[in-house]
């Protein structure tokens, strides 16, 4: 390489680098503390989603909350074979809270997508009952 050109290279993929976060949605595994709280602040761009999830058993039990700066879609999924399942889901919402009440083993997600123009800071917050 051109050693004239070498800090163009460098520069175009630190610019790469830095904007690749924004780029693709955000997905995060739920981390649990020691009280079975997981608690969480993030922005979610136009047009992206953010999905935290974890793998649950029956019988437990999560108590969610979330505060949005804008109206975004959410839910609460999980996959049984092809099939999509929805525990949870609403349109439009700026805030909600709820339980979920585990009936089978699966990786539950919640989901927020974003369709407005800006960007929407996100909270939230569960609370897990074994």
């Amino acid at each position: 390489m051109n050693s004239k050109r070498r800090p163009f290279y460098f520069l175009a993929t630190a610019a790469l680098i830095v904007a690749a976060p924004r780029a693709k949605a955000e997905l995060i595994q739920v981390t649990w503390d020691s009280n079975g709280r997981y608690e969480h602040q993030l922005t979610v761009a136009p047009a992206k989603f953010a999905e935290v999830c974890d793998r649950l058993k029956p019988g437990a039990q999560v108590q969610w909350t979330f505060e949005g700066s804008a109206p975004m879609n959410f839910n609460i999924h999980y996959h049984e074979d092809k099939a999509v399942r929805f525990p949870a889901k609403e349109d439009g919402s700026t805030s909600s809270k709820g339980t979920l009440n585990v009936t089978s083993e699966q990786v539950y997600c919640w989901t927020w997508s974003n369709k407005g123009q800006a960007d929407v800071r996100l909270k939230l917050e569960l609370l897990k009952q074994p």
